[in-house]
């Protein structure tokens, strides 16, 4: 099963995000970079998925709390960074490009199994709100998959297989974003990398839920991704 779309995550520790209302002169101006926080808002389930040449478009149900948006708002979707397309009272629409789906591995013969299944979103980053994850770009590198699920009293420790090519950005304590949620990395084994939910993540999150198998969109640090990318280009001048 493709992972846009597995799991729901929530923070690592930090309490929800609150958006506190301000101008609309104060968003970030049209063509600039949105960024997130890896707080995830709120969790919503797809209810409709189908195929058009080169994309795939999602409709998924509208969270009451987001009652400010406007098409072509930026929204987190499982960690992915969509347009928002299309919008009702009761729904909100996506369209999955061709770059995204294969990013994300999904095969047209998926595309009717994403129907149920629930994404965490949150809505991009207003200038003056807090950050109380880390800032997030929304620009999905690979994917990883679930090798370990422990429940350790009320925490639930997940260990993630990552690809190579997320491996020179991941440290131990450092930030790492799953399915759009903020995470801090626990320990580091090779490819492997262990992340702790509290309760509240499990709660408010499909990570909880998730399972031996499960893929889970994975962005690096986008700071950490800088600094070696810097220390490569100094290195090699």
């Amino acid at each position: 099963m493709s992972a846009l779309i597995v799991g729901n995550f929530y923070p690592l520790s930090p309490p929800p995000l609150i958006k506190t209302p301000v101008p609309a002169t104060t968003h970030p101006p049209p063509g600039e970079v949105q960024v997130f926080s890896g707080i995830v808002e709120a969790v919503s389930p797809i209810l409709s998925a189908s195929q058009a040449p080169g994309v795939v478009r999602i409709q998924l149900q509208k969270p009451s709390e987001f009652n400010d948006l406007k098409i072509g708002d930026s929204i987190s979707t499982n960690g992915v960074c969509l347009t928002l397309e299309s919008q009702s009272q009761q729904e909100i629409s996506f369209a999955l490009a061709a770059e995204t789906l294969k990013v994300l591995g999904l095969k047209s013969t998926e595309v009717p199994a994403l129907v149920g299944q629930k994404l965490n979103l949150e809505r991009s980053l207003r200038f003056g709100d807090r950050i109380h994850g880390h800032l997030v770009t929304g620009h999905v590198d690979s994917m990883g998959h679930v090798v370990e699920r422990l429940l350790e009293g009320e925490s639930l420790f997940l260990k993630v297989e990552i690809k190579d090519s997320v491996r020179p950005f991941i440290w131990k304590k450092g930030s790492i974003t799953l399915n759009g949620c903020s995470l801090t990395v626990n320990e580091v084994a090779g490819n492997t990398i262990s992340v702790c939910l509290i309760p509240e993540t499990q709660k408010r999150t499909n990570l909880g839920e998730l399972k031996l198998g499960d893929l889970v969109t994975v962005e690096p640090d986008y700071m950490a991704r800088a600094v070696v990318a810097a220390s490569v280009k100094g290195a090699h001048p």
